[in-house]
């Protein structure tokens, strides 16, 4: 089995470079303000994982360049997750709020739909 979560992994992995969406467009002052906005952001992901592709494909067509933390080669980021969020799942948004607590998002469709409500790109 473990043989063959590889092999999809390197399938997701190519097809995701192959395949890789247009970086978003905003003014460069926009930009330096989101890139202020996200230094309280992470994902927490694995790269082979089909879900977390679909953000990571979401951040970079939104040009968000979120911290990602992969919770396989990292033992403190995994169990930053576990701790902090509760279960050892992924992807997961975190977000430190100003007052020092932090949110747990889980649900790649829910992170998705939450980045492109907060940092939406303006229609050309």
């Amino acid at each position: 089995m473990k043989a063959v979560r590889w092999v999809l992994g390197l399938i997701v992995m190519g097809l995701h470079y192959l395949t890789l969406p247009r970086r978003g467009k905003r003014s460069e002052q926009e930009q330096k303000q989101v890139e202020q906005a996200l230094t309280g952001y992470a994902l927490y992901q694995l790269p082979t994982c089909p879900f977390c592709v679909k953000v990571r494909r979401a951040m970079r067509r939104l040009n968000l360049p979120l911290e990602l933390r992969d919770v396989r080669a990292d033992e403190r980021h995994r169990q930053d997750l576990i701790n902090g969020g509760g279960k050892m799942k992924v992807p997961c948004l975190r977000i430190d709020h100003s007052n020092g607590s932090s949110e747990w998002m889980y649900e790649s469709k829910d992170i998705v739909a939450y980045l492109e409500g907060r940092f939406p790109l303006q229609k050309s």
